[in-house]
């Protein structure tokens, strides 16, 4: 039997801007690998250069200088790779996937070892991880500001999780999980499908009078069913879990957290499917989204033969939209979230930095900067963005339509 392997964890020395001081920060493995992004120091702070063997011939290593401290880094020519993409705007999850598609393996221990070295010898800092980050971080000499930040910042660190998982989802696979991967599973889930997709479509004809079922207290039934969708993300998460022991990879974690200091989520660690064919990878990520599509179909199909215009009509039918609506944003790549959808978009295309090269190239558009001649890339850019911002705004409106409707 071989021995559990220790637990991932990336060790980041973080300095804020004007400060001179780095501080020692430690970032749970699963949540750093989806939501860190390592930043290199600025370009005069560092060089770089070539060193090539002049008797094999062999992939060329390189020399990283950091000019301030007169430090020395050696780096191979995959770490080379990965250090490029250090710009402060790219995940880790990014940098892994496009390791993979450059590299055709994934080495897991080629990340947090490569940010080690860079830490040690003062070559990388931390931007903040999502928007709001960073607009609190330009904002933090006042005091709200300051406050919201420690408040996110104590939101991250709370993290219920285990890295003794994988001979629990090994069980539970053995215990009836791998009919989930079975042509019967399918087919059965087919059927579901379209019986509530005719259901929905009846029910949409008097969507105003089933809602009307939640009577005085629409509010505290759109609550209830939200705290009931909560727990179908935890299952959504043991699925992928299944679907990683069903290609015989390494469950590596599952646990809860607040996914970019806010959001309450369940997650779980399938990063071993890394290992395995471009199939199992989308297999692993979208049977997850699947509990959506199957849960939702059931909740209308209740909807539909319930007595019309109570409490069980209008909580079914809400269910089942906010199932399916979760569906279509774990599967929709065009919404500028980084779901399910959208991993299997990259990697079926070979393009992991799609939405950061895509709003990069927006941006440029409307600063006036120019624009990026790069034939079908640029083409895939525009219609990226485009796409994102219909669905967007397509998705708003038809939520905004529901609470109407659900109040007057």
């Amino acid at each position: 039997m071989t021995d559990r392997p220790a637990p991932a964890k990336l060790e980041l020395l973080v300095r804020r801007d004007g400060e001179e001081d780095f501080e020692l920060r430690q970032v749970a493995s699963l949540v750093g690998y989806i939501n860190s992004r390592p930043r290199r120091v600025d370009a005069g702070s560092f060089e770089i250069s070539e060193v090539r063997s002049g008797v094999v011939a062999s992939r060329p290593h390189f020399i990283l200088k950091n000019t301030a401290t007169d430090r020395y880094l050696l780096l191979s020519t995959p770490e080379r790779f990965l250090w490029d993409q250090m710009n402060g705007s790219t995940s880790l999850q990014e940098m892994a996937t496009a390791y993979v598609l450059e590299y055709g393996e994934f080495d897991f221990d080629i990340i947090p070892n490569l940010i080690h070295k860079l830490q040690h010898a003062q070559l990388l800092t931390l931007e903040p991880r999502s928007r709001l980050r960073q607009a609190l971080a330009r904002h933090r000499g006042r005091r709200v500001a300051r406050a919201l930040e420690l408040a996110l910042t104590s939101l991250e660190r709370i993290r219920i999780s285990s890295l003794n998982v994988h001979g629990f989802f090994q069980s539970l696979y053995r215990w009836g999980g791998f009919l989930l991967f079975t042509r019967v599973a399918i087919v059965a889930g087919i059927g579901l499908a379209l019986l509530g997709a005719a259901a929905a479509v009846q029910l949409s004809r008097e969507m105003r009078d089933v809602l009307d079922g939640f009577g005085s207290r629409p509010v505290l039934g759109i609550v209830t069913v939200k705290l009931l969708f909560f727990a179908s993300v935890a299952l959504h998460q043991i699925v992928h879990g299944l679907a990683c022991i069903h290609y015989r990879r390494r469950v590596r974690e599952f646990g809860f957290t607040f996914l970019h200091g806010f959001v309450p989520t369940f997650y779980v660690d399938v990063t071993d499917i890394f290992m395995t064919s471009r199939r199992a990878r989308v297999v692993t990520a979208v049977s997850g989204a699947l509990v959506h599509l199957v849960l939702g179909a059931a909740w209308f199909v209740v909807a539909a033969h319930v007595p019309v215009g109570g409490f069980t009509q209008a909580f079914a039918a809400a269910s089942g939209i906010i199932q399916w609506q979760a569906l279509v944003l774990s599967l929709y790549p065009f919404c500028f979230i980084e779901m399910d959808g959208y991993h299997v978009l990259v990697d079926v295309l070979g393009v992991p930095m799609l939405k950061h090269d895509a709003l990069a190239y927006a941006k440029r558009l409307f600063t006036g900067a120019g624009r990026i001649r790069r034939g079908r890339e640029e083409g895939l850019w525009i219609g990226y963005v485009a796409l994102s911002t219909v669905s967007v705004a397509a998705f708003l409106a038809f939520n905004v339509w529901i609470i109407l409707s659900a109040t007057t």
